[in-house]
């Protein structure tokens, strides 16, 4: 019952307020042309024609009630109350109609839906301005004004009660239709964007649980060579048995870590495996001498080893990818740019990988297929989050780029064994 009221409460505003409107003017006009000297043009209050103008302007408002559901055939009507009056001898009481006219005309623009019924709104709009102009020319020519005038003035205030609001209605309603497609579009692109960077995501994954496979296949290779050495080893050799024995748990606990973080993240049923490389920070040197291959000025500068040969399979693995993507940025976006690499292992509680370009010599070449920004960055955040690394990315000072992936030894020392 409540939200049938709210529904109702809106369409009965309009419809009340040009009834009290029309019919106060109704019962004002008559006294206040009583005191005149002149011939006035309205009924007089409580005539004939004044009853039959307050029924007219009663049916023409309560008629507004349908004017979002029937907008087109309740302007028609609606503008038909103008002759009604006229021909029931209201006179120059006929002008009152014209208040319930524009509202019927700029409910009609707004609702109408174009430009599927265009044609049926614009003759709409011409038959309303036409049987306004006709009542107000035979309201007119009762009160004895000469019909060439009472044409003239027909014709004017035809054209002016509905094309107006008319006007007024379409300016307003290109402006509704222009936030919308607005706040579409911006929807459309935001969800464009989404599917784009859930797409990358998922191609990083995928690629990531099929590394992770040859990970775990080479810990568990080196876990069955040790237990059949522990096998020969535990009678003639205790003290080789449980080194080999304390080997085992090391390979099994960085195991069982990287899978806990990867498998149920990673793995989606019916991926099949596919073999690759084990790229570690020592690859690196191959990784800049191919990137030089390719026309890519860059430099590779080691600071200290140690903390770097602790470092677990697949951090090394998230860094040597870290590198590729960002030479490969630097080669797509700053063309002719000088990069430089450094690893920086001095730090024996972290490895810092630096990957750094200078600003390009010349403007990177125009693309034909728009830009996806982020994507890359996505991949590199989300390997650095699985092995604990933290990422940081930014323009430098004089125009270039740097990407900063820091590692860290301590949550990655078990995997040295």
């Amino acid at each position: 019952m409540n939200e049938t009221r709210s529904r109702m409460l809106p369409r009965l505003i309009a419809p009340v307020v040009v009834w009290l409107i029309t019919t106060t003017l109704l019962v004002v006009t008559p006294v206040v042309e009583a005191t005149e000297a002149e011939v006035n043009g309205s009924p007089a209050l409580g005539s004939v024609g004044w009853w039959a103008a307050l029924v007219v302007l009663t049916a023409q408002a309560g008629l507004l009630f349908w004017r979002r559901s029937r907008p087109l055939t309740v302007l028609l009507c609606v503008a038909a109350a103008s002759v009604v009056l006229a021909l029931t001898g209201a006179g120059d009481g006929t002008s009152l109609a014209v208040a319930a006219v524009v509202v019927a005309v700029w409910a009609a623009v707004i609702s109408v839906a174009l430009p599927r019924r265009a044609r049926a709104l614009a003759g709409a709009l011409v038959g309303a301005g036409l049987l306004v102009a006709l009542g107000t020319c035979l309201s007119q020519t009762d009160i004895g004004v000469s019909v060439r005038t009472a044409v003239l003035a027909g014709l004017v205030q035809g054209a002016g009660v509905v094309v107006a609001p008319a006007l007024l209605a379409v300016t307003v309603r290109a402006r509704r239709d222009a936030r919308s497609a607005r706040s579409d579009l911006a929807l459309a692109v935001d969800r464009e964007e989404s599917a784009q960077i859930a797409a990358a995501i998922a191609e990083e994954r995928t690629a990531m649980a099929r590394e992770l496979h040859d990970i775990a296949a080479h810990h568990l290779t080196g876990i069955a060579v040790m237990t059949g050495a522990v096998e020969r080893q535990i009678d003639t050799d205790p003290a080789g048995a449980k080194e080999s024995v304390r080997q085992v748990r090391t390979q099994s606990t960085a195991m069982l870590r990287e899978l806990r973080g990867l498998v149920s993240l990673l793995r989606s049923p019916g991926q099949t495996e596919q073999e690759s490389g084990h790229e570690r920070l020592s690859h690196l040197a191959d990784l800049v001498e191919a990137a030089r291959r390719t026309g890519l000025e860059v430099e590779l500068s080691t600071l200290g080893s140690e903390a770097a040969a602790r470092v677990g399979p697949l951090a090394q693995l998230s860094a040597y990818r870290t590198v590729q993507e960002c030479l490969a940025n630097a080669a797509r976006h700053a063309p002719g740019a000088r990069c430089e690499v450094v690893l920086d292992a001095r730090d024996p509680a972290e490895v810092v990988v630096t990957v750094r370009n200078g600003p390009p010599p010349r403007p990177a070449p125009p693309a034909d297929a728009p830009k996806r920004h982020g994507l890359g960055l996505v991949g590199m955040q989300e390997r650095a989050d699985l092995t604990d690394s933290v990422l940081e990315s930014g323009p430098t000072a004089d125009g270039g780029w740097q990407t900063l992936l820091r590692i860290p030894v301590a949550a990655t020392a078990e995997v040295a064994g």
